[in-house]
């Protein structure tokens, strides 16, 4: 089964589960100290402590006198480096897993009845799993990165319970609302809610209010607000995907986009199955997915999505393409699943076959991917430590049963590194160096393969030994590490 699955809506599951239900998203189903950023003080943190003032940032050079933290005379906040690793925008959201004896009936109106009366009262809370851009969240916080989550969240018993799991992984907190919303007023206000019904086959239906609106479902929101530009300034990245669609409005998109753009933020952009709905969407949709295409630093495709976005079959042919075609793009990232993955850039190509480990549920592991890639570029990695990490969390995820809280754990990624079973490379390289005899450097991730390249492909064989004496002292340290859950 494929450990690194399409990136479906608020989770990541293996396509075999998908069943034609139209309007419902169909896909296979020790708390941390709390941490804030260093400069938490200057963001409104929904930390359960009331909100700071937020004064206007002014960014310094390394050479500056001025320290982080330092006020000016004129109230200005002096900040020296962004203190925030990553920051995700939107798609939070909680999941209710349910078993049913069969899955909801494809009629619209019935299944919106289902979901009414599912709604009518909470379940139990050992149901409950933190879902969307959580996943993310908690993977990159398990890792040693400075997180926060942007989006909205209600106030009632769903938001709490979020905002709970958020800060037990030491995850701050931003919220996006509406200027002059009456929250009261309209249940669109109230925490996404994504219902996870499971049948007897362990085939898995989604369904959400989103599923059943025409607009966005917080469409209201429409500016950032200063706590929200501040928490984006100081962040050294921030992930969006193809379901934050489902939240806001595309203008809305785009304009937050081009303010990191501005501000000096790295934009990571997943657009996963939804990239291909909004290709073929509204007149907004598509000039603001083109927009996040063209502008982003980080794009993570499968190799499904890349073909579908260029029309070309073979992932280095087309991650060259989106790269000539971005302005701001540095990387482009293939998952492949069961093969590994791989990371073109403009002068070089870096591949990492994948770990072979017993796959128990994919949900989640797409999350756990980008994390561990967000890791390696905020800490300047070599690019196939950055891939082999990434397929370590990935894989370690792949293991367990859930996202959320179940996402990948320090132990099990540092077991997979050392273990050091990979699936074969030869057959891989071969595959996506086919026709691609333009590509100058190549990067492989090797138990012991030695090849030799092309007159115009220079191919660097990288041990998994070396890789591994890299990886583990840092792991195991603590440095840049997947924190465990009790």
């Amino acid at each position: 089964m494929n450990h690194h699955a399409l990136t479906l809506k608020f989770h990541s599951f293996s396509p075999q589960y998908a069943l034609p239900l139209s309007n419902f998203t169909l896909q296979s189903p020790n708390p941390l100290q709390f941490r804030v950023p260093n400069v938490s003080s200057s963001v409104c943190l929904r930390s359960r402590s009331s909100a700071a003032d937020v004064s206007p940032v002014r960014y310094t050079d390394s050479s500056s006198s001025s320290s982080i933290g330092s006020l000016e005379e004129n109230g200005g906040f002096v900040v020296t480096e962004k203190p925030i690793d990553v920051a995700t925008l939107g798609n939070l959201c909680v999941d209710i897993v349910l078993s049913v004896d069969e899955l909801p009936p494809p009629s619209r109106g019935e299944r919106k009845a289902l979901m009414d009366e599912l709604s009518l009262s909470p379940p139990d809370k050992k149901y409950w799993e933190a879902g969307g851009n959580c996943n993310m969240a908690i993977a990159a916080a398990r890792l040693g990165l400075q997180c926060v989550a942007i989006g909205h969240v209600g106030e009632e018993i769903y938001g709490e319970f979020l905002l709970d799991v958020l800060h037990e992984e030491g995850i701050g907190t931003v919220a996006l609302d509406g200027e002059g919303n009456d929250k009261d007023a309209s249940s669109f206000c109230e925490t996404l809610i994504c219902w996870v019904l499971v049948d007897p086959l362990q085939r898995h239906g989604f369904c959400s209010r989103a599923d059943f609106k025409e607009e966005p479902a917080f469409s209201w929101i429409t500016d950032l607000s200063d706590e929200v530009k501040m928490a984006i300034r100081q962040s050294k990245v921030i992930f969006c995907n193809g379901y934050d669609f489902d939240d806001f409005s595309p203008s809305f998109i785009q304009s937050t986009i081009d303010y990191a753009t501005k501000v000096g933020t790295a934009v990571f952009f997943d657009p996963g199955p939804r990239g291909k709905s909004l290709s073929k969407g509204t007149p907004d949709e598509r000039r603001a997915l083109a927009h996040l295409l063209k502008m982003s630093d980080v794009l993570l495709l499968t190799s499904e999505e890349a073909e579908s976005l260029t029309g070309i079959r073979n992932p280095v042919k087309a991650g060259q393409e989106i790269l000539r075609n971005g302005k701001g793009s540095k990387w482009v990232i293939v998952k492949m699943g069961p093969k590994g993955s791989i990371l073109v850039t403009k002068s070089s190509v870096s591949v990492a076959p994948a770990f072979k480990v017993e796959v128990v549920d994919t949900v989640g592991c797409g999350d756990s991917f980008v994390a561990a890639i967000a890791l390696g570029y905020i800490r300047n990695m070599p690019l196939v430590n950055t891939l082999t990490i990434a397929n370590a969390v990935g894989a370690a995820t792949a293991m367990g049963c859930g996202a959320g809280r179940n996402v990948a754990k320090r132990q099990q990624v540092v077991d997979l590194i050392k273990a050091s079973k990979l699936n074969d490379e030869e057959n891989l390289l071969k595959e996506l160096l086919a026709e691609n005899s333009e590509t100058p450097k190549v990067n492989l991730l090797s138990k012991g393969m030695r090849t030799e390249g092309s007159n115009t492909q220079q191919i660097e064989v990288i041990s998994m030994e070396k890789v591994v004496s890299e990886l583990l002292p840092e792991l195991e340290l603590g440095r840049c590490c997947v924190k465990a859950s009790s």
